[in-house]
């Protein structure tokens, strides 16, 4: 019994918790990857276009739930969310018309699109804590939770009780959801396959009659998706704080490096690898200790090897150790 408790805490708060947030970090992953893939540059205002997204479609949830329109145990907000989508994808092509296709035209380095970039970081950051505040903001509505700890205690007879959120679960189930629509239409569609032969080799493919532009409009839709995707579903699983998406960048870049930078797979990889590396070193495994050691070997502290306030810098470690050692990533991709 003491190790079914203990395999019960540690899906509480180390599996369960890594696997959402691993999902998270994998779509915005993928987005940054795409960019730097197709677009030939590191997008430092990924995190900020995450909050802008997520900011219209908490604003088209507050009016809904001003409606009283609602999708019963599931939030509102799966049904603002296209409404945040589009938003997303004029917001950024419009700012890929007005600031990177002159870039684009003279040919720059990838360095001044990244300062360019931040430009574009700083003015969206204020554009949001403008409109919806710098403060914490809720939005979530629904069933809080598929499994409830205290059913689960009733059922099972165990001293741990498993929660599971209702946020998780839509986390989880719509990440494989995007991630296989992803795949599908890069591999399966022409458009898809004009996209890859465009990453692969330029010249050749702008030989081949691809369109660029259409690439590049194309490739700053599907970002905006999945930009506003995770930035909802993070907002859903934690809360919504404009300040908490500048932030995201550092894991979300580090999952795009470690994965391999211009691998999609890597991306996705890399977002695991970095949720999973935060939780289980910022986890205090008191609990799961006291289940399986003797009571007289039981620890006194905390058995946490760094709190909560670091757990950025787990992701910072991990991107210096990458670029040192291995700058390709684990799948092979660009060197950065």
């Amino acid at each position: 019994m003491d190790l079914l408790n203990a395999i019960v805490a540690l899906s509480n708060f180390v599996l369960i918790p890594a696997i959402s947030y691993g999902s998270q970090l994998a779509l915005g992953a993928l987005g940054v990857t795409l960019i730097y893939g197709i677009l030939r540059f590191s997008n430092f205002a990924h995190g900020d276009s995450m909050a802008f997204g997520a900011m219209v479609t908490i604003l088209f949830t507050w009016w809904f739930q001003g409606m009283g329109l609602s999708l019963g145990p599931l939030p509102t907000a799966l049904l603002a969310l296209p409404f945040g989508i589009g938003a997303t994808a004029l917001m950024m092509l419009a700012t890929d018309r007005v600031v990177y296709r002159f870039y684009r035209r003279v040919k720059a380095k990838p360095i001044v699109y990244v300062m360019a970039s931040l430009g574009v970081m700083f003015i969206m950051n204020g554009v949001v804590r403008f409109i919806i505040g710098p403060g914490e903001q809720r939005f979530g509505d629904g069933a809080r939770f598929i499994i409830k700890a205290r059913d689960f205690k009733n059922w099972s007879g165990l001293n741990e009780g498993l929660a599971f959120r209702t946020s998780q679960g839509i986390t989880i189930i719509t990440a494989i959801v995007v991630v296989a629509a992803l795949f599908w239409f890069l591999n399966k569609t022409r458009t898809g396959k004009s996209m890859r032969a465009f990453s692969d080799n330029e010249d050749l493919a702008l030989l081949s009659g691809i369109n660029p532009e259409r690439v590049v409009m194309v490739t700053w839709i599907i970002v905006a998706g999945l930009v506003t995707i995770a930035g909802v579903l993070y907002g859903l699983d934690k809360s919504f704080k404009p300040f908490t998406y500048f932030q995201l960048l550092l894991p979300i870049f580090a999952s795009a490096i470690v994965g391999g930078l211009g691998n999609p797979l890597g991306a996705i990889a890399g977002g695991f690898v970095i949720a999973f590396s935060e939780v289980t070193i910022t986890y205090a495994w008191k609990k799961v200790a006291t289940y399986l050691v003797p009571e007289a070997l039981e620890p006194s502290g905390l058995v946490q090897l760094l709190s909560t306030d670091y757990k950025f810098a787990v992701s910072f470690v991990i991107l210096i150790v990458v670029l040192l050692f291995k700058p390709t990533g684990l799948f092979k991709g660009q060197s950065v």
